[in-house]
């Protein structure tokens, strides 16, 4: 009987992740003195000696975590629908989806939030790039919970893979785009580049393969960034004006939003006398940068497959807690170019 009894079995017994009691079976370092005393407790009640090993039963269920930003914004509500969209295809792979919105504007309380975020199989985490994140990620691990992250990584952490486009390739596809609308006098033009929160690396990364590629691309024009903008887009507005008004380059010839906050931006341009034929490129097709599109405010979209980008993120997992060979081999979802004519 003893040698019947599955990993899963003690798993679900003793309320812990399939690979704490995996970490517990072979006495690895990492696990709280606690749950180590849950498992054998769960173990001697079952009446299990060795359980059996492999690959746990198609029929096995996991429990699975995606954490997203608690802030209304655009991004992360729109991948909360998505996560919504897909229960059928979590129910087919036996898998039960909880999502958990953490307050990204305090890193140090969403980093005590995901700390806390252990009676899981694996999480998928957005998250901020930062210290108190990256060791809340290393202690989960530790733990015995498989973390992959998605749409913006945390690189230096521990997790397993990252899930979501190449945000350097796609600042650098909005250079390609933006560049194209620079007149030949390009040392008399400027482009914007704003940034809401430069605490997340796909807005880091964007920065960065945004600025390379126009350097050598356009080294004669002047890219204008302002970062770090509000998040209310009143209050982009706001800043955006005023910091148009201060500044003392030549007018904006195109703008790169890279993050939330398009219409603030564009509000600003528009009172600045810069609304009109300005080449815009924004991320993600959500509903207000779609109705930007149809209107011609808004030139260009790079969007990326949320629904795949989701349902990879929980192969990968289900892939860890199987421990299968290949389990992080994912491929990136390709960013597209959406413009009003290619709209579905």
């Amino acid at each position: 009987m003893a040698n019947s009894i599955t990993i899963t079995q003690i798993a679900e017994a003793a309320g812990v992740s399939t690979a704490t009691v995996d970490r517990v079976l072979n006495a690895r370092p990492g696990v709280n003195p606690a749950t180590v005393q849950k498992v054998q407790a769960a173990m001697q009640l079952m009446g299990a000696g060795v359980p059996s090993r492999g690959r746990p039963p198609k029929s096995a269920n996991y429990r699975f975590g995606i954490v997203l930003p608690a802030e209304r914004l655009g991004f992360a509500d729109q991948v909360d629908r998505v996560i919504a969209q897909a229960a059928g295809d979590f129910r087919h792979q036996h898998i039960t989806e909880v999502t958990h919105r953490l307050p990204a504007d305090n890193p140090v309380d969403f980093a005590e939030a995901l700390a806390r975020l252990t009676d899981f199989d694996g999480l998928a985490v957005m998250g901020p790039d930062v210290p108190t994140v990256k060791l809340a990620i290393n202690d989960l691990v530790r733990a015995g919970v498989h973390v992959v992250t998605l749409f913006s990584d945390v690189p230096g952490s521990m997790r397993a893979a990252f899930v979501g486009a190449d945000n350097r390739a796609a600042g650098r596809t909005a250079a390609l785009l933006l560049g194209r609308s620079l007149g030949p006098d390009e040392g008399a033009q400027t482009v914007g580049m704003f940034c809401t929160d430069s605490r997340f690396a796909a807005h880091v990364d964007r920065q960065i393969g945004f600025a390379h590629a126009m350097q050598e691309r356009h080294p004669q024009a002047a890219v204008w960034t302002l970062a770090d903008l509000p998040p209310d887009e009143d209050e982009v507005l706001e800043h955006v004006r005023r910091a148009l008004a201060a500044q003392e380059r030549g007018p904006v010839s195109a703008a790169y939003v890279l993050g939330t906050g398009a219409a603030g931006v564009l509000g600003a341009l528009a009172a600045h006398g810069r609304g009109a034929r300005l080449t815009v490129t924004v991320h993600d097709l959500l509903e207000a940068h779609r109705s930007m599109l149809v209107s011609g405010q808004v030139t260009y979209v790079l969007h990326q497959d949320l629904h795949y980008a989701v349902l990879s993120a929980t192969r990968v997992l289900r892939a860890l807690c199987e421990s299968l060979r290949g389990a992080l081999a994912v491929s990136s979802p390709r960013v597209e170019i959406m413009t009003a004519e290619n709209l579905a």
